[in-house]
């Protein structure tokens, strides 16, 4: 049976965003829908001084905000598209919007036929009716095709973005706070231990589930246990004993619908990033969700044929099931109706029983949780939160 929900006026399916099995029927094909008020900042942003604009349409659909095609003549005659993204979430979206655009220019930068090109964002000149402000991002506009894209060509123009890429100080991160559809992540720092940045993004959006959900006693003693434990378990062997991993720039948020196939290319491309510097296979950690077509061996398979799998070569399937706890807590809190949080106490379980079985049964009889609720150690999102309450 079909759930739905109604978010920012889209009334959309739960099982499509959040369900437990991926989806019979395709992705619906986005569609040019009414014509789009342009604000004049927008117009403003225009790449080319003197441009033309012939028409803005709404153009599919975006569950935290709007999007938009805009077709414009430039100068010399030539008829050029473009993509508008907005959001009006206060703080947030100004997160989102200027995440977004450092994200896509960055992956533009190691793969420009893989991602868009963005060209700017900023603020609408006008507010909403309430008067909080309007964030926008222009970029090129890809006219969306099959989604996901043939899993050969996909995976390959993938594990080439994730081979290619350097991270400019040699570590795990980002210079700024990039998000999960509406979620900011904690990218904004910089950390020689992919193990320490893993931990403190897991930790951070267990503390927002808590904010979100309330208190789960049993669910957060897991939590705890996973966090200081199975995380330096699976993790630190990754570069101790010899070995080493790249820090490979990632999408940071790769499901069905941020990936496509170029209309006009015919070349697979990726969009609505929330990049960072991270080890290559936390990407893949969001293909385990039964919930996305991704999740087709197919795409695991041709992946690991393109960039092999890092020592030790036997614990991958347990770190892709840690890095999946990251993907579905988020969706658990994005999306209301879904079973997502009790799917993460599960994969949690299954982890803490196989590699600390005994830590794990004295949490069952345990009552007392430790301050998994205090701020995560990241003092840019600390001031970024408050400013967001003043607001």
């Amino acid at each position: 049976m079909t759930t739905l929900e109604l978010f920012n006026q889209h009334v959309f399916d739960v099982n499509r965003h959040g369900g437990e099995e991926a989806p019979a029927n395709p992705v619906p094909k986005p569609a040019i829908g009414s014509s789009f008020e342009l604000d004049p900042g927008v117009i403003q942003a225009l790449p080319v001084i003197g441009t033309r604009v012939i028409s803005a349409r709404n153009y599919g659909m975006s569950l935290w905000g709007q999007t938009a095609r805009i077709d414009a003549q430039l100068p010399n005659g030539k008829m050029q598209s473009y993509f508008l993204k907005t959001v009006d979430l206060g703080h947030t979206g100004r997160l989102m919007i200027e995440g977004e655009f450092e994200s896509l220019r960055a992956l533009n930068a190691v793969s420009p036929t893989l991602a868009p090109f963005a060209y700017k964002w900023g603020e609408f000149q006008n507010k909403t009716a309430s008067g909080d402000a309007i964030y926008f991002l222009l970029a090129d506009f890809r006219e969306v095709g099959e989604q996901p894209p043939n899993p050969i060509t996909f995976t390959a123009r993938l594990a080439e973005l994730h081979q290619r890429s350097v991270s400019p100080t040699g570590k795990f991160g980002f210079h700024i706070t990039t998000c999960h559809a509406k979620l900011p992540q904690v990218t904004n720092c910089w950390e020689e231990s992919w193990s320490a940045l893993y931990r403190k993004q897991l930790a951070h959006m267990i503390k927002m589930d808590y904010e979100k959900h309330g208190d789960w006693p049993e669910f957060y003693r897991t939590c705890d246990l996973i966090l200081d434990k199975v995380i330096p378990r699976l993790l630190e062997p990754l570069q101790s004993e010899g070995r080493t991993i790249k820090p490979c720039l990632v999408h940071g948020d790769l499901w069905d619908e941020n990936t496509a196939t170029d209309m006009d290319t015919g070349e697979p491309f990726i969009f609505d990033a929330g990049s960072f510097y991270a080890h290559n296979e936390y990407e893949l950690g969001n293909w385990r969700a039964a919930r996305h077509r991704l999740s087709d061996k197919m795409y695991v398979r041709n992946y690991k044929r393109n960039f092999p799998v890092s020592e030790p070569e036997d614990e991958w399937d347990d770190r892709n099931l840690l890095y999946s706890l990251r993907y579905d807590l988020g969706t658990a809190i994005l999306i209301p109706g879904c079973n997502q949080r009790q799917i993460v106490k599960d994969n949690m379980a299954l982890l803490c029983q196989k590699f600390f079985p005994s830590e794990f049964r004295e949490i069952q009889d345990t009552r007392v949780r430790p301050g998994l609720r205090d701020t995560v150690d990241n003092p840019e999102m600390e001031e970024e939160e408050e400013e967001e309450e003043e607001e």
